[in-house]
């Protein structure tokens, strides 16, 4: 499979009368805040009432940041890279992003899935493909792309020790990131290092383990804003955010802070 830029939708542009072509668009510019698109799964999207107290870590992005760039989180539970695309919710983020927004791009927990041809991507050809269409698509509109390597699940062997789950999915992505010119937020690698620190009984407190659930994937409201904590910190690195754009890095944020709203009418 070989995809290309023109398997990404253009946006519509609706014409203006040209009076406000010359000042109104011009002042909706200067005014209009900076964005940050979420593309991703469900370790990232955002939970309605009937999940609590799983909590997507894209729930959390909004409290380390001041105030802009504002988060539009379009992760959705189940989606890989190739499946956003399909879906036609790539098409979406490119009909609303604009010159000065960035797209953050994470995938790789349901590319993985080689039992579903519907979501399933080869890391070093089908999987790099698809990024492409984000990493174009972005910057076609004056956007900034922004690589994350898939955050960890919870894994440990025999002694202790975290391991990898996403096989070379990670690399992959980092070559895309070094080949594209792209910043790469190393997600994987400082989640991992993260549950290593807090340990086989620590990590249980920041992952979805309820009285009737032991879900080593998602995460509960500490974990999601631990991972936002790390994307935070990761885009203030590599400076695609400054030191004014971000706040509370270093602060506790209460947990009373996530909340879940009541799921969308069908």
């Amino acid at each position: 499979m070989s995809l290309t830029r023109r398997q990404v939708t253009a946006a519509t542009v609706t014409a203006l009368p040209p009076a406000f072509a010359a000042t109104g668009t011009a002042q909706a510019a200067r005014h209009r805040p900076r964005t940050l698109y979420i593309a991703g799964d469900s370790t990232a999207a955002q939970k309605y009432a009937d999940a609590a107290p799983e909590t997507g870590w894209g729930m959390a992005a909004p409290f380390f940041l001041r105030g802009e760039p504002v988060v539009a989180n379009h992760a959705v539970n189940g989606r890989s890279s190739k499946s956003f695309v399909d879906e036609g919710r790539l098409d979406a983020i490119l009909g609303s992003i604009r010159p000065g927004d960035f797209l953050l791009i994470q995938f790789a927990h349901n590319d993985e899935k080689k039992e579903d041809p519907a979501r399933y991507t080869e890391p070093w050809t089908t999987y790099q493909d698809h990024l492409r269409l984000y990493v174009e698509g972005a910057r076609a509109r004056g956007a900034r792309p922004v690589l994350a390597t898939p955050v960890e699940r919870r894994r440990f062997d025999a002694e202790g020790r975290a391991v990898p789950s996403h096989g070379e999915y990670p690399a992959a992505m980092r070559e895309l990131a070094r080949e594209e010119g792209v910043a790469l937020l190393d997600v994987q690698a400082l989640s991992l290092a993260l549950w290593q620190r807090i340990g086989v009984e620590g990590t249980k407190t920041y992952f979805n383990w309820t009285a009737t659930e032991q879900d080593n994937t998602h995460f509960n409201p500490p974990g999601a804003i631990e991972v936002a904590r790390l994307v935070t910190r990761e885009l203030l690195r590599t400076r695609v955010l400054a030191h004014r754009d971000v706040r509370r890095l270093d602060e506790e944020i209460p947990e009373s802070w996530i909340g879940w709203p009541p799921a969308p009418a069908a």
